[in-house]
């Protein structure tokens, strides 16, 4: 039986197409982009309380960072974007070591053991808090309406700043947009 070249041109090209179409698609899922901009609100606004548990066990409130300036990033595991950026969060934390600033990470809809897991593979493992938003109220009450956002919270509990999806935190135009709000 004699091929048809038509047929294997065809299957080919077709083939060629495919393969050209998904390679973007899959690098989407595989490398989420991050970028480096916090955008400011019109009109800051008061943060709300809230009082969540850490993994550990320890209950945080607004009121433990009063008078610092609060990067307040809501995440989940499951979201890439959320992972990928974690590790510069601590490298923030660090670098803005014995200023008035701190870094809370609010996990959504996730159990302590999960999220423990998920932490302890870090590397380096984070030194700022884990926060626990098991029923995600306290994302609500900030206006969270996807994964991951961030806030920027200034020393006086109002909301100055937010971002919506994945960002690499120690860039130097969010820590300079930080270093304003510590004036």
């Amino acid at each position: 039986m004699q091929k048809n070249p038509h047929i294997d041109r065809r299957s080919f090209l077709l083939g060629s197409a495919l393969l050209a179409i998904s390679l973007p698609v899959a690098a989407q899922f595989t490398d989420p982009r991050l970028t480096h901009q916090m955008g400011p609100l019109k009109t800051p606004l008061p943060a709300p309380a809230f009082s969540l548990k850490d993994i550990d066990g320890k209950v945080w409130t607004l009121d433990d960072f009063r008078g610092k300036v609060l990067l307040m990033n809501f995440w989940a595991t499951w979201c890439p974007p959320c992972r990928r950026e974690m590790p510069s969060m601590e490298r923030l934390q660090q670098a803005m070591k014995g200023k008035p600033f701190s870094v809370v990470a609010v996990n959504q809809q996730e159990d302590a053991d999960r999220v423990f897991e998920f932490v302890g593979a870090l590397q380096p493992s984070p030194t700022f808090p884990i926060l626990l938003d098991g029923d995600a109220k306290v994302a609500a009450s900030f206006g969270v309406r996807g994964l991951p956002t961030s806030l920027l919270v200034d020393k006086t509990g109002q909301v100055t700043h937010r971002a919506i999806g994945g960002r690499e935190f120690d860039h130097p135009d969010i820590v300079a947009t930080i270093e304003q709000l510590l004036k």
